[in-house]
């Protein structure tokens, strides 16, 4: 019994010493304190990404949606005629009513509202329809280089929308787009910033500011006009245009940043059109192409590719190949963000331009000019007949020298009559008629209205390619 006990005993003690020395080759744990620390902090840190990724749009929405308006228009379209018209007597253009419509945004609460341009381009009429009460529109003004116009109805205490800012746009910050896509009015589409500075090359006139807001909310055929706004419920864009193959919403859309909006309102509803400034320069992105072509080694920046004779930037020493890295101190790394920053100023402004030639990098101060070269307000002037078909306005000294030509007139808002037999194009210059040079809009009227018989008219096109058309009077 004794030797049992014994047996057991010794048992006993190897077990503990096994024990005590297992635990001295185990690591050293943290004290409980320190185990719970990180659990409390790892969830408060899930509490506040579920807050910032799932803000209130319920809200937001409510706050936006009743600054949105839906708008109709009505405009005189001419197709070729069918083989029942050509057989039985008809001939040449038929032509026909065109219906369409789209969205925009109540600016301020007195009634001036803002859109796309190509949603009222050549419209013979607009209605807008807020509150499902109607309204006959005044077009007030458009800027074809931001596909943006202002129109105004009849009203007082609309409710205008809150303005947010372009530089308090982040890139996956949740967003939602307000519009009337595909007739249904007020229809609400969420996503989230996807890009910023985005050029897309989809605005055709002459000086384009493509400077995009891309967002993968749902934006379709309708919706152009229409607000994009962030999920505190503030206007930060105006929705433009969608990347498809379809003409329906496929991944991407694209708005008008904010800040680029708020100048052209303010410039159309105080002088009528927008007080574009120049610096006599144009730029283009650094790639690999255009850096190799200019011998560049720094991708930073925007490289130079005219300059302007005798214009302001050539005056400063800009020079072809030079490249634009800050404008007032904000950096410049597309020809986006050059043409957006920019389109801030009016003629008259002074900017502080840093540019790199060669290896050195340099400053200096210039004054912006408006088209002509000038820093005076500029009003445009169009001249309008029907019988043309089309308006016409006398081309500026910015763009003559861009295109190479002495001078000319640029057919406007193509609707029918002469300009629309022929086929010309919006965009065309007139820089001849019967060998005679245009000097201004007016004399197009002028000379055509006492021709007789075949009539030549000379000019380039929007691309800039030399071309001509023939007529019989």
């Amino acid at each position: 019994m004794k030797f049992i006990f014994k047996i057991v005993l010794i048992s006993f003690i190897a077990g503990l010493a096994g024990a005590y020395a297992f635990q001295l080759l185990l690591p050293k744990e943290n004290p409980p304190a320190t185990q719970t620390a990180a659990p409390i902090q790892q969830a408060s840190d899930k509490r506040n990404l579920t807050v910032a990724a799932n803000p209130d749009l319920v809200a937001a929405s409510a706050a936006s949606t009743p600054s949105v308006v839906y708008i109709k228009t009505a405009a005189t379209g001419y197709a070729q005629q069918d083989i029942f018209d050509l057989l039985f007597g008809g001939g040449g253009l038929r032509e026909q009513k065109v219906v369409s419509s789209g969205s925009g945004v109540i600016f301020s609460n007195d009634g001036y509202i803002v859109t796309n341009n190509h949603v009222i381009e050549n419209a013979t009429s607009i209605e807008v329809i807020h509150n499902k009460r109607s309204y006959v529109a005044k077009l007030i003004g458009t800027d074809p280089s931001t596909d943006l116009a202002i129109l105004k109805i009849e009203a007082k205490n609309l409710p205008n929308a809150k303005l947010g800012r372009t530089k308090d746009v982040q890139v996956g910050e949740w967003v939602l787009a307000v519009g009337n896509p595909f007739n249904l009015e007020s229809t609400v589409t969420a996503g989230i910033v996807s890009a910023k500075g985005r050029n897309i090359n989809i605005l055709s006139s002459q000086f384009p500011i493509e400077s995009f807001i891309q967002t993968d909310a749902a934006i379709n055929p309708g919706n152009s006009g229409g607000a994009l706004v962030n999920s505190r419920g503030e206007l930060i864009g105006i929705n433009t245009a969608i990347l498809s193959r379809t003409g329906s919403y496929t991944g991407y859309g694209f708005a008008v940043p904010i800040d680029i909006v708020v100048k052209t309102v303010n410039d159309i509803i105080q002088y009528g059109e927008v007080q574009k400034a120049f610096m006599g320069a144009e730029v283009a992105e650094i790639t690999t192409e255009t850096a190799k072509q200019y011998e560049l080694q720094d991708y930073n920046g925007a490289v130079v590719t005219y300059v302007e004779k005798e214009g302001v930037a050539e005056k400063l020493g800009v020079r072809k190949g030079d490249v634009i890295l800050k404008i007032n101190n904000e950096a410049i790394n597309s020809k986006s963000a050059f043409d957006e920053q920019l389109s801030y100023y009016r003629p008259g402004d002074k900017i502080t331009v840093t540019y790199r030639q060669g290896t050195k990098v340099k400053d200096g101060q210039i004054t912006l000019t408006n088209r002509e070269g000038t820093t005076e307000i500029l009003k445009r002037e169009t001249v309008t007949v029907e019988g043309l078909g089309a308006d016409l306005e006398t081309i500026s000294k910015v763009e003559r020298d861009k295109l190479g030509i002495q001078s000319g007139a640029r057919v406007l808002n193509v609707r029918s009559g002469l300009v629309g037999r022929l086929g010309i194009e919006e965009g065309f210059v007139i820089t001849a008629i019967n060998k005679r040079p245009i000097t201004a809009a007016k004399e197009v009227v002028d000379i055509l209205s006492r021709l007789k018989g075949r009539v030549i008219i000379e000019g380039v096109d929007k691309r800039g390619r030399p071309s001509y058309y023939q007529a019989y009077f």
